[in-house]
């Protein structure tokens, strides 16, 4: 007779331990459960007003040097045939992003899509059938409670690095940034300051270098620039993401570091500056905490094809779409006034073309490295 196997106590978990903003982005959550409790108690109609995530929705302050959310919302009602999908999307994200919370855990976009993914019952429809259903509302849900998607546990890809005289303390353990090997150090989608600690004292930079490109990233990393002129070297694959930008924001905040930046001179280049400057339009409700008003453009520069004695093989000719992004981006109210990024753009569409920082290297592969940036950053030569 076979023996009874001894059964096992289901062991208990340890509660889950809060930060301050945990608790407050739980409240908003639980708040609008109730706000649909209290909505069917009285026999009303539930619903959500939610900010507006327009162009016409957002103006820029010139006392803050930011962009700023304004009050139009759009409302979001249960009862209404063409919104009842919506609505119910947007309350069943904020479920998700509370059990996260709860259970002290993370997940991505994609897997949040996933979490939420299934048959509505009794219908042949799924809740969400792709993640670009999904994302918008998300934001949506952001912008309603006022809280980034980290602080709703949710993360996007990772795309920088970072390398340089900084050591901080990244979910309790110590990251020597300058000892990283030739990949730095990945900067996370979630840098909050429950997850990544600062401390000004473990700090030895005095400014910060960020570069568009990981290739770019890559000479500058292999050159040792951060180790010959102490500072921290970072970018963001681009476009940066979130984590990048808020990191950015908190390291010249509370490192009290300055930053340049050394994009393509582009209009897309111009496009990142501007974010990292002034903040997006889609995040315009967090300026306050992800915008760098103070931060300074190094270059690459209009005026560098004759300054620097480049060759053609160093330029692309603007289209279209180039052309058109330029004028729109001279209409920036941040850039309308100022004489010199207006000379900068004309000048640009006047040049017919492009210039991308690895252009620089038809000059010599480190000459970005060597001479091009440590002479901008002696001369103090920058647009504000």
């Amino acid at each position: 007779m076979a023996k009874k196997r001894p059964v096992r106590p289901t062991p208990t978990k340890a509660p889950v331990k809060l930060t301050a903003r945990d608790k407050k982005t739980l409240s908003s959550l639980t708040g609008l459960a109730d706000g649909v409790v209290k909505a069917a108690k009285t026999k009303r109609d539930p619903y959500v007003d939610i900010p507006s995530r327009t162009l016409s929705n957002v103006h820029y302050s010139a006392r803050k040097r930011i962009i700023e959310m304004g009050n139009n919302k759009n409302r979001r009602q249960l009862f209404d045939l063409s919104q009842a999908k919506a609505y119910m999307r947007t309350m069943l994200v904020a479920k998700g992003c509370k059990e996260l919370i709860g259970e002290g855990k993370t997940t991505s976009l994609r897997g949040m899509f996933y979490m939420l993914k299934h048959k509505i019952e009794k219908t042949n429809e799924n809740t969400f059938d792709n993640q670009n259903e999904c994302d918008p509302i998300i934001e949506d849900l952001e912008v309603l409670i006022g809280s980034i998607r980290e602080e709703l546990h949710l993360y996007a890809k990772t795309a920088g690095n970072m390398v340089g005289p900084l050591t901080l303390i990244d979910k309790g353990d110590v990251i020597d940034c300058a000892r990283m090997g030739s990949g730095g150090y990945g900067i996370p989608s979630i840098v909050e300051s429950h997850v990544i600690e600062l401390d000004k004292k473990k700090c030895g930079a005095e400014f910060i270098l960020h570069v568009e490109k990981d290739t770019v990233w890559q000479r500058f990393n292999e050159d040792r620039f951060w180790e010959k002129h102490n500072c921290l070297l970072t970018h963001g694959g681009g476009q940066p993401p979130r984590g990048v930008r808020r990191l950015l924001h908190r390291m010249h905040n509370e490192l009290e570091l300055p930053v340049y930046c050394l994009l393509d001179n582009d209009p897309w280049g111009y496009y990142i500056y501007s974010v990292i400057k002034q903040g997006s339009i889609n995040l315009a409700f967090e300026s306050q905490r992800m915008a760098i008003p103070d931060a300074k453009y190094l270059g690459v520069r209009s005026s560098d094809f004759e300054r620097c004695e480049l060759t053609d093989a160093a330029i692309i000719g603007l289209n279209d779409n180039d052309r058109k992004r330029a004028k729109q981006i001279a209409k920036y109210p941040w850039f309308e006034k100022k004489k010199k990024w207006q000379a900068e753009i004309q000048r640009m569409l006047k040049n017919d073309f492009k210039i991308e920082v690895e252009g620089l290297m038809t000059k010599g592969i480190s000459y970005a490295t060597e001479e091009y940036v440590p002479e901008r950053l002696d001369a103090q030569d920058w647009l504000d």
